[in-house]
């Protein structure tokens, strides 16, 4: 029996490892693109799910949203979108990781505001079923906008 052996430089060898290990790792990679941007974040699939994250944060809601509508962000954050997301980046979104997407916005009636008997609405907005952003909005006198926070909560 006659064995051929060829004596291949350590920098073949090495580089031939090196792409079988990428022919290795791309599909696992090119299958988990476009997670993470929003994979820590809440997912509301339900009515009865986006009531209960906003009671989680201590608010209480009407039962059933008073509008859904749906949001296009621009390719690129434009005023008002760039002050909007200011209040965003303080309570850990990043409207930025959705240009050119489009959200669904849930607005609630919120009944608990502190020292506020009406006109609070809490709004949510979804990018596939995760929560991405939201505020609550106080109109009338002294009206207001503010994360989602309860404000017992806040410092």
């Amino acid at each position: 029996m006659f064995i051929v052996t060829a004596k291949f430089p350590k920098r073949r060898l090495f580089l031939a490892a090196l792409c079988l290990l990428v022919l290795i790792a791309l599909p696992f990679f090119l299958s988990h693109q476009g997670e993470g941007k929003d994979s820590g974040a809440v997912r509301v699939k339900t009515n009865d799910e986006r009531v209960a994250y906003l009671r989680s944060l201590g608010w209480e809601v009407t039962p059933e949203p008073v509008e859904t509508l749906s949001v296009s962000l621009p390719d690129e954050l434009v005023e008002p979108y760039l002050s909007y997301n200011a209040l965003q980046l303080e309570q850990g979104f990043d409207l930025s990781d959705f240009c050119g997407r489009t959200l669904s916005r849930y607005t609630y009636v919120v009944t608990n505001y502190p020292d506020r008997e009406s006109g609070c609405q809490a709004d949510i907005y979804l990018c596939d079923d995760a929560v991405v952003a939201g505020d609550i909005v106080c109109t009338g006198e002294g009206g207001f906008m503010t994360g989602l926070e309860f404000p017992d909560k806040q410092s």
